[in-house]
This record gives structure tokens, sequence and C-alpha cells, in this order.
């Protein structure tokens, strides 16, 4: 069974950092675009962050570009979300999403082309 478990969500004041882990189990992500997302109550899935199945290539959505910071540690696994600067209104549940399908980055920014979701882990930033 594949599973997506993410960590290191939380409560932390505007302005500060957390860093977020989705480990992964069941079947390797070393050749699979991985990918971060977000979801405010009531809104649609929105993409923050992805990164190539090498590392060597991230992606950003405009609103945390130059905040936030994507990596990965195939050898463990493993996807990170390095968020800094915080603002109150990243304030939501954050999720690790893997790809599926090896070797594809087209769409990465599309939620429905994952084919696989962490748990989610929340985030609250205070003002």
């Amino acid at each position: 069974q594949v599973q997506l478990v993410e960590s290191g969500g939380g409560l932390v004041q505007a302005g500060g950092s957390l860093r977020l882990s989705c480990a992964a189990s069941g079947r390797t992500f070393s050749n699979d675009v991985m990918g971060w997302f977000r979801r405010a109550p009531g809104k649609e899935r929105e993409f923050v962050a992805a990164i190539t199945w090498t590392g060597h290539t991230t992606f950003y959505a405009d609103s945390v570009k130059g905040r936030f910071t994507i990596s990965r540690d195939n050898a463990r696994n493993t996807v990170y979300l390095q968020m800094n600067s915080l603002k109150p209104e990243d304030t939501t549940v954050y999720y690790c999403a893997g790809r599926g399908y090896p070797h594809d980055t087209a769409r990465y920014e599309w939620a429905d082309t994952y084919r696989y979701w962490g748990q989610g882990t929340q985030v609250f930033v205070s003002s």
C-alpha cells in the first residue's frame, strides 16, 4: 500500500518558518515529480511547489516564490517544503502529492495529474 505521510505543520508567528516533510512508503518516487498543494476550507486545492525526480528543477506558485523551497532526498523517499517568511494567508492544510507517472512533468501544477496524496498537515500563521 502506497502511503505519503506529512509532518512538520503547526503554529508559527508571522515572519517565522516551518519545514514540512513528506515520507513515502510502499513505492519509490525517485522517478516521479513530487508536489505540495494547499487547500483552505471551501476552496480548491492550490498548487504550491513541485520538484522533478532528480531534484534539479523546481517550480513554485507566484504567491510563495522566494519564500518557500522544495527539496527531496530520494534515498529516504522523502520530500520537504521549507517555508520562510510565513504570512497569515499561508494558513491552511498542506498536502504532499506523488505523480505516479515516471518522468512526466506535464501540467505539474494541476492537482488532478497526481495519483498519490497524503492526509495533510495543518499550518497556522498568527499575525
